[in-house]
């Protein structure tokens, strides 16, 4: 095994004291943000947030009772959670609470903001530290079905909150004549759908449309089945197992890539197999994490995320698969566009976007 480098060269260059203060600063936000994070899975896990989401002051012992669990633990949660303000503490009347905002992104699953998915997809990754070190020094790749098991309910969690807010009102109608479509009854197949957030909610938006969700991670596909049959759309959804260069079906109007192109080992064959897959004017919708072509321009916190997400989950993904571009989470409008018209397509551009998205139209 190779040595660490030295340090010594480090030592002996000069120090300036407000750097290392204001690294420390930050080092010190951090150290709070990862310590808590683990109590965050566990008050989802509990009920503890929702236990509190109607925002009535309640003492340890209250909430402890209330969830069957142990009030000595509950106090130092809540003590934890009020210290990150994530929930409120009334000193006077030794209670907690929980603020509007803080009820909606912590205590209630089904809105455009929810906090603890992403946690347990951090969980999981850190469950995954050796193997993801191991991969660094081997340059092996690590593919999605290899993580541990937290991070396919975690993903959906994370990202579904995204596609509530976005697909239906704004996505979708940014795209060219596709909403005409899957209100009249259309054919549309969502690759990498996972457990299938982004295929129901687009179910559900237009019940005269036709829906095929594929998704190359068995236990995902069969998740997703289960959550068609309790939303009671499995008559117009039908998911199946398929890598995105061999699932199955012609003449689709709309082909949805969601936030996977990347993980790809040969998007640019994908992109081929997309373009045999549509109609003549079919579309293909490819949502992707918001991206500047330069470095420089996503050194910033929302790049930050994604270029840690990118290190331990995306491009180990891709490096797992055939061709292993490895295109990471930021591979940029320009990377994105190079891999598109390579599958054959010649219109292309970004019909919208967030802060935390780019949505880009695609068309043979």
């Amino acid at each position: 095994m190779a040595s660490p480098p030295s340090t010594s060269s480090v030592q002996t260059r000069p120090i300036d004291p407000d750097k290392l203060n204001a690294l420390l600063g930050q080092a010190v936000q951090d150290m709070g943000a990862a310590m808590h994070a683990p109590l965050i899975v566990i008050g989802d896990k509990l009920g503890l947030y929702r236990a509190m989401g109607d925002g009535a002051p309640v003492t340890p012992a209250q909430l402890a009772q209330r969830t069957g669990t142990a009030e000595r633990y509950i106090r130092e949660w809540l003590n934890a959670n009020a210290a990150g303000k994530f929930v409120e503490y009334d000193a006077a009347s030794g209670t907690y609470f929980m603020t509007p905002e803080q009820a909606l992104a912590l205590a209630q699953d089904d809105t455009p903001i929810h906090l603890p998915g992403f946690y347990h997809m951090l969980a999981s990754l850190m469950k995954d530290e050796e193997k993801i070190t191991e991969i660094y020094r081997t340059g092996k790749g690590m593919g999605w079905h290899e993580h541990e098991k937290g991070l396919f309910e975690g993903c959906e969690r994370f990202f579904r909150p995204t596609y509530l807010a976005n697909l239906i009102s704004s996505w979708i109608p940014a795209l060219e004549g596709v909403e005409a479509k899957l209100k009249a009854g259309a054919r549309v197949a969502d690759i990498g759908c996972g457990h299938g957030a982004s295929t129901l909610l687009m179910a559900k938006a237009y019940p005269k449309s036709l829906f095929f969700g594929f998704d190359y991670h068995a236990p995902s596909i069969q998740t997703a089945r289960e959550k068609a049959r309790a939303a009671g759309v499995s008559d117009r959804v039908n998911f199946e197992v398929a890598p995105s260069k061999e699932f199955p079906g012609k003449d689709y109007d709309l082909v949805a890539f969601f936030d996977c192109l990347h993980d790809m080992g040969d998007p640019a064959g994908a992109a081929r197999h997309v373009r045999e897959s549509l109609a003549a004017e079919g579309t293909w919708m490819i949502v992707e994490p918001f991206a500047h072509d330069e470095i420089a321009a996503n050194l910033n916190p929302i790049g930050r995320i994604m270029y840690s997400a990118s290190a331990s989950v995306c491009v180990p993904c891709s490096l797992s698969q055939e061709v292993a571009l490895g295109l990471g989470a930021q591979a940029g409008p320009a990377n994105i566009e190079k891999v598109v018209r390579s599958g054959g397509f010649t219109r292309f551009h970004r019909a919208t976007e967030t802060p935390f998205n780019m949505v880009f139209e695609a068309r043979a």
